[in-house]
């Protein structure tokens, strides 16, 4: 009974990474298609989404027979984790879609010509993202928290891009529409670190049974 709970969580975790890179990959294609203006691609981003939603669903459905089964109190956390994991992943794939949405009407008007650092913001919020899912797989609080404060990186350049886009707007009245698009992309590559760091505070529950989601993340003693 229990080698074929622990093969349930190993199937719980293997789902979960899965849902992560199809995630990951949708955030890739949506910055792709906003960055080199490719309609087609961003088309098929947002036909994809339906995949990773139902990635959740069938994720909630194995945790739910799981927390049937769950022998101890850390098995639960690890379970309730796992969702909350996957509910993020989801979020995330929302947010690619809505890039995409962005990056297929830019497609079909004249380019805005102002350098943005968007695709640097969606590195180190994938960067995030995986690294957030490799403290959840291994276990790692310090890992976890040590991510947290990344946040604050995508937050500034997030700011840096809306005041670039404003100036632009106030001198380039003609483009405030295509402006807008580029701001509602920009704010969806700033929810995807969040997500991220929302990933890392569930880790530091997992490890520690300590919810760290609004304190200032200082570390405690483990529980016993």
């Amino acid at each position: 009974m229990e080698n074929h709970f622990e093969m349930g969580l190993d199937a719980l975790r293997q789902k979960i990474l899965v849902m992560a890179s199809r995630a990951e990959t949708a955030v890739n294609e949506s910055v792709q298609a906003l960055v080199h203006r490719d309609y087609d691609l961003a088309v098929r981003v947002r036909e994809d989404d339906n995949i990773i939603d139902q990635f959740e669903v069938e994720i909630d459905e194995m945790a739910i027979v799981l927390l049937t089964k769950a022998p101890l109190a850390s098995n639960l956390r690890l379970i309730t984790v796992a969702m909350k994991v996957s509910q993020n992943l989801e979020r995330i794939g929302d947010e690619a879609t809505k890039i995409a949405k962005r990056a297929r009407d830019l497609a079909q008007e004249p380019p805005v010509k102002i350098n943005l650092d968007v695709t640097r913001m969606a590195s180190l919020s994938l960067a995030m993202v995986k690294d957030a899912l490799d403290a959840f797989v291994h276990r790692d609080s310090t890992a976890a928290r040590a991510l947290i404060p990344r946040d604050k990186e995508v937050d500034a350049l997030n700011k840096q891009i809306h005041q670039q886009l404003a100036e632009h707007m106030m001198l380039n009245p003609d483009t405030i529409a295509r402006c807008l698009h580029w701001i509602v992309a920009s704010k969806s590559l700033e929810r995807i670190a969040d997500h991220a760091k929302n990933i890392a505070e569930e880790v530091v529950y997992l490890c520690e049974a300590q919810d760290i989601r609004h304190t200032l993340g200082k570390p405690s003693a483990a529980p016993s």
